[in-house]
């Protein structure tokens, strides 16, 4: 039997419209992404496998997976993401710590930051911990507003986390991202309301565990001593950066097209991965860089639009952190590629040859997405109270089942 009951101050379900300029901007990056991968990975591809279209083959297989990924993180209700958080923040943690059990764990010049997949080549963890961090704050930081905790309860527990993802990367040897994550998630606090008084010593902390960290390894301290004497430097620990200069020099206003022109890129080590950005500026010149930063502008324009108007918290919240990763790693690599900051291992959004970062720039577009049409809070609740007592709604008339 079923009870019908007229509900007629409850407002009628409508399917919101998603951000089409957001959803035109990412499919923009990433088809950009994958023409400079093309032109600038294929000599060093022959030379290393023997087939210039490898990185560019491996990179349409992630990309199969990463958009499908996308379309389940765009169009999963926010209640079922919510549901899977622990799920997905755990196996993080564990994927995480497996990068340093012998045996398991790959290394690529001294660092455990890999783990191997049959046919796919190798996976980074670490990326996964950027999407993971940002879905747990939001998540910690929502479910704290409604439930009105204290403040000192509101900071320890997600400070608590994002250092416990923090210190496992630091682990890693991969010092760039552990920092850039540490970052991301202080933004999550401020964006958050938290208050700044709490934040204020931990930052303080914070960077002096990294500069000691920096310190007690020697090819960090050559790095900075590289970034600041580059003369000095330009055949040695400067040498991606030097060439990465002259690559983007050599570019000019209109760029030197595809051909004999791209000899200062081939130079660049691995210019498929960190550096590709200087490929980019070289065969498009001026003109290409100027391109590249209207759809990345666009890109955070929308993103932070669709943030700063959803009505939903945690995808409020989630979707900024998502926007600001991708944003924030664009114009950090830009900057070390031009010389502006000291190198780091920060790949380009969309770019850099990996499966894994990919992957993870991907579904977090496709989360902004979701956030841009989903329920707000009010009909994220009424909705779980109807799922949890067996009650159906349509268009305004409530049936529950006796």
């Amino acid at each position: 039997m079923s009870r019908f009951v007229f509900a007629a101050d409850r407002p009628v379900d409508y399917k919101r419209r998603g951000d089409v300029l957001f959803f035109v901007s990412v499919i923009l990056l990433w088809g950009l992404g994958l023409f400079t991968l093309y032109v600038c990975s294929g000599r060093t591809a022959q030379r290393l496998f023997g087939n210039r279209l490898y990185f560019l083959n491996r990179q349409l297989i992630w990309s199969a997976i990463a958009l499908a990924a996308m379309v389940v993180f765009a169009l999963l209700p926010i209640r079922v993401i919510r549901k899977a958080l622990p799920v997905v923040v755990i196996g993080t943690l564990l994927l995480c710590i497996l990068t340093l059990v012998p045996g398991i764990g790959g290394r690529y010049n001294g660092a455990p930051r890999w783990i191997s997949i049959p046919f796919l080549g190798t996976f980074q963890p670490s990326e996964f911990a950027k999407f993971a961090v940002v879905l747990f704050l939001a998540n910690l930081f929502d479910k704290q507003a409604r439930e009105g905790n204290g403040e000192q309860q509101e900071f320890v527990y997600p400070l608590a986390g994002l250092l416990c993802f923090v210190g496992i990367i630091i682990l890693q040897k991969d010092l760039s991202t552990a920092f850039f994550i540490f970052v991301l998630g202080t933004s999550l606090f401020v964006v958050a309301g938290d208050r700044l008084v709490w934040l204020i010593p931990i930052i303080i902390l914070g960077l002096a565990l990294f500069a000691f960290v920096i310190f007690i390894e020697s090819y960090r301290i050559e790095r900075l001593l590289a970034f600041f004497k580059p003369d000095e430097y330009k055949l040695t620990y400067g040498y991606q950066q030097y060439m990465a200069c002259r690559a983007i020099t050599a570019g000019g206003f209109w760029g030197n097209g595809m051909g004999a022109g791209m000899d200062d890129v081939y130079r660049i080590p691995e210019v498929q991965s960190d550096y590709i950005f200087a490929g980019w500026a070289n065969v498009m010149g001026l003109i290409g860089v100027v391109a590249y930063m209207a759809v990345l502008v666009l890109f955070a324009v929308r993103g932070y639009k669709i943030s700063f108007t959803c009505e939903n918290r945690f995808a409020s919240l989630a979707s900024f952190g998502c926007v600001t990763c991708i944003l924030a790693q664009s114009l950090v690599n830009i900057a070390v590629v031009c010389g502006a900051i000291p190198t780091t291992g920060i790949p380009l959004p969309f770019f850099s040859s990996g499966g894994t970062s990919l992957l993870m720039t991907l579904c977090m577009c496709g989360f902004a997405m979701n956030a841009s049409h989903c329920e707000s809070d009010e009909e994220e609740e009424m909705n779980v109270y109807l799922e949890n007592n067996d009650i159906e709604s349509f268009n305004g008339v409530v049936v529950e089942n006796e």
